[in-house]
């Protein structure tokens, strides 16, 4: 048998012979530090009596198996995670009592013990599949059932799950026993318990359908970050606009949100008990874009309480459904609903860009990816589920109309209430509400991978105006799909030193060449711009007189969406080796100082570094480092006391950081000798400065010890573990690597902290060996680490700062001759093209 793999055949299969009608769940959290206990009741019905199907368990010791209330014996039916269930009745009840692992990696239940404190929480991460670490299952989406739990744990801790929390009833030992309500039908991925000595915070909200209890958690160590107040705001906002555009009461009762510790998510969207990662609740000073993030993020978790709880997916093929309309909703409800009034220039300007690479990647996937077993969905969590996805379903809106979408949803909720449903099914209702056909439309942007290239094409008459204009769409040899387009062409004039809009017009672009009889005769802008307004899902490219405009001026155009579209067309045009590393990191400078986009201030200095030490040519490498350097040193100078923009440039100035002179500013600011005024050296930041003196040699293991102790809390542990990750000698290394890749026992959070920290610029010598030891690795890890430990590690500890076609070389060996498991190759793949596309941007900057 596959064991954990299902696949999507095995999964219809038993869909169409079982029923189930309940779950009942008992699980005592007391038994032990490593391991609890877990009984399952399962009530289900079998569609032909005598079939045999099996049972979801994974990583237990199994005591006791009865069904229809015959004993059988686990040590037979309990193998490669499942139990095996012969001889069916028509209704059946399956009790299976069994121990189970706590987890350290974030998946199953996991345990954590708080090291500031040694106060004990634990929290439950089901997506995909991972109930089956928990309680016995019939582990696939679309058995959904009512589920009750009940849970014994120490009487002074708190109990959360999907249905409120119940009075906790003593049992005299210290325990306590909570018997939560039945559920609602729900599938096992979205069910949850979160246990532990943690802070409670309980509000409501009134609206147009009644009250919703709200409640808050967090770490006891955490409770002076809980910034409870903003949240509930937000919480309250995020319920008033989508009970009003969905027009369907919140379906759950109640509505919970946990902060958890070592998360591997963002959050996860468990009904009624949404848990999220607890550094979204800062301990040192954050820019706008966290809490504008943070913000996204807790509204995509409330449109999954609709879109993807209430109605839920059929099997895994539509993940990308549930999340992008998900991260669809966030950005409208944010926009609509919140003071994050702009946060799609934000989208564009981060999340849109994750999609573009992902996109381009060898690993590249339709939107609606073919997820023929669980193994597939696990490596399709990406930016094409999500980013790709979302900016597609914008585009679909743009196409119907926003009345017509949300009517189609608002049906469509109506019709598959507590059950399951399929793309089509979601496509009928925006046909009839809609009354166009979308059949074409899904095939063409569903069902091709790759990204499109717009560009202009034009003519000038002798004075100064368009004869003719175009629009040339272009595709990869790869994925040659050429598509349809909903653009904005915005033209914009020099005027009294701003770039002003002259005019735009919206049109649909299809085919390798559209006219666009509407700027004939229009007067060449100084700036043209393809896709104003942001509306299609396609690269741009700037035709020279434009290049030149962002270039000299991008500072003085006043939309921050046109801007975003200009850094992105122009950051994709460094990644395609049509514009010098040079000379982005030039426009970053020249421009980056005024930009009032949170995400752009955040983000744009990332991009020009990684143009600096992956995409410039070696020969102009130490003079563009320094440049961008000193470069950065003055935008912080230069930045307003206590701006988010000063924030920003300091850490950028940190990264960047490795002449004598910025290595010193960086002691003298954390010794206090070097300040500047408004810019506060708190936790988080100190642990930036001293992380780049670690990685330039500057601070050794007692140094970094030495901050552990003013901050000996799990984060402090973790950026610690970095730190020494950081520094570049052979043993400092040789310890990092034993942690990110060969260790077994340590938290799923420092393992990525020091796989994150692991390569580093300038560190050719003491990283050139670990070129063989990750391919080695990347043979067994998948199997030997599980997928959280493997897909974290392979991805980014790939060499990548090595690039070389001495690499490509070997990494091509390796693909060929090895038989590492699909999605280990995955990573590898990717890793491989992102080398190559830095050989070919460094060939581009050696041009000039």
């Amino acid at each position: 048998m596959p064991g954990t793999n299902l696949t999507r055949d095995e999964a219809a299969t038993r869909a169409a012979l079982l029923d189930v009608t309940s779950y009942s769940i008992d699980l005592d959290l007391t038994t032990s530090e490593t391991t609890f206990g877990s009984t399952t009741t399962i009530r289900f019905t079998c569609a032909e009596p005598g079939a045999e199907t099996f049972a979801d368990l994974v990583d237990a010791t199994v005591h006791e198996i009865t069904l229809n209330g015959r004993s059988v014996d686990p040590a037979t039916a309990y193998a490669d995670s499942r139990i095996a269930l012969t001889d069916l009745a028509a209704d059946n009840e399956l009790v299976v009592r069994a121990d189970c692992t706590f987890s350290r990696t974030g998946e199953g239940l996991h345990r954590f013990v708080d090291p500031a404190d040694d106060r004990v929480y634990t929290y439950s991460q089901f997506e995909v599949p991972d109930a089956r670490r928990v309680y016995t299952t019939f582990e696939q989406p679309d058995l959904k059932a009512p589920f009750t739990f009940t849970v014994t744990a120490p009487e002074h801790w708190k109990v959360v799950s999907n249905s409120p929390t119940p009075t906790p009833e003593p049992t005299g030992d210290g325990k306590a026993v909570w018997r939560f309500a039945p559920t609602q039908p729900l599938s096992t991925y979205v069910t949850a318990i979160v246990a532990g000595e943690y802070h409670e915070v309980l509000d409501t909200y009134e609206g147009k359908h009644g009250e919703i209890p709200l409640g808050h958690y967090c770490r006891q160590s955490l409770v002076e970050h809980l910034d409870v107040e903003e949240l509930v705001k937000l919480t309250r906002q995020g319920f008033g606009f989508f009970e009003e555009a969905f027009d369907y009461p919140y379906p759950f009762g109640k509505y919970d949100q946990l902060y958890v510790p070592e998360y591997n998510m963002g959050a996860m969207e468990n009904a009624g008990c949404v848990t999220l990662r607890d550094e979204y609740l800062p301990r040192s000073r954050q820019d706008r874009s966290f809490y504008e993030f943070r913000n996204e993020v807790i509204l995509h978790e409330m449109a999954h309480m609709w879109f993807g709880d209430l109605v839920t997916m059929k099997w895994w093929d539509d993940l990308w459904l549930n999340e992008s309309f998900a991260e669809w909703a966030c950005y409208h409800a944010a926009v609509e609903a919140t003071e994050f009034t702009e946060s799609w220039t934000g989208f564009t300007n981060a999340r849109k860009n994750w999609a573009y690479r992902q996109d381009q990647l060898p690993s590249t996937h339709p939107i609606a990816a073919d997820n023929v077993d669980l193994r597939a969905v696990e490596v399709n969590f990406d930016g094409i589920t999500y980013a790709k996805g979302a900016s597609v379903l914008k585009q679909l809106v743009a196409w119907v109309g926003l009345d017509n979408f949300l009517q189609g949803i608002r049906g469509y909720f109506r019709d598959f209430e507590f059950s399951n449903s399929e793309f089509k099914d979601l496509l009928a209702a925006l046909e009839k509400a809609s009354g166009r056909d979308l059949e074409s439309w899904a095939q063409e942007w569903l069902q091709t991978s790759g990204v499109n290239t717009l560009a202009a094409q034009f003519e000038l008459a002798e004075d100064g105006t368009y004869s003719s204009f175009a629009v040339r769409q272009s595709a990869a040899a790869d994925h040659p799909t050429l598509r349809r387009h909903r653009l904005g062409i915005g033209l914009y004039d020099a005027v009294d030193g701003r770039l002003v809009r002259r005019t735009s017009v919206e049109t649909d672009i299809a085919g390798e060449l559209t006219e666009v009889a509407e700027l004939v005769g229009q007067r060449q802008p100084d700036l043209l711009l393809l896709n104003e307004g942001d509306l299609a899902y396609a690269k741009i490219r700037l035709d020279e007189r434009s290049l030149a405009t962002v270039v000299g001026g991008l500072a003085t155009l006043d939309d921050s969406l046109a801007r975003a579209l200009c850094w992105g067309a122009a950051w994709d045009m460094t990644r395609d080796a049509e514009m010098s590393a040079t000379d982005f990191v030039a426009l970053v400078l020249s421009s980056v100082g005024s930009e009032t986009d949170a995400f752009g201030v955040a983000r744009i200095p990332g991009y020009a570094a990684l143009a600096v030490t992956q995409y410039s040519a070696p020969e102009n490498r130490a003079a563009l480092r320094a440049t961008w350097e000193q470069g950065l040193r003055k935008l912080l100078e230069n930045a307003e006391a206590g701006s988010d923009h000063q924030l920003s440039f300091a850490r950028a100035y940190a990264g960047a950081a490795h002449s004598e002179g910025a290595l010193g500013d960086l002691e003298r600011l954390l010794d206090g000798t070097l300040t500047f005024d408004g810019l506060a050296i708190d936790t988080d930041l100190r642990w930036t400065l001293l992380s780049a003196l670690a990685r330039n040699g500057r601070a050794e293991a007692d140094r970094i010890a030495e901050e552990l102790e003013r901050d000996n809390t799990i984060s402090g542990q973790e950026h610690a573990a970095a730190a020494r990750a950081m520094r570049p000698t052979a043993e400092a290394k040789a310890e990092a690597w034993e942690i990110a890749m060969v260790r077994d026992d340590v938290p799923n959070e420092t393992q990525r902290s020091v796989v994150l920290a692991f390569q580093q610029f300038g560190q050719d010598e003491v990283l050139a060996p670990y070129v063989e030891k990750y391919l080695t690795a990347a043979d067994t890890m998948w199997e030997d680490k599980g997928t959280q430990r493997a897909s974290t590690a392979l991805e980014f500890i790939f060499p990548k700062q090595l690039a070389s076609q001495e690499l490509l070389d070997r990494v091509d060996a390796w693909l060929e001759s090895s038989q590492a498991n699909p999605a280990a190759k995955r990573y590898v793949r990717e890793g491989r093209a992102d080398v190559a596309r830095a050989l070919a941007a460094q060939a581009k900057d050696a041009q000039g």
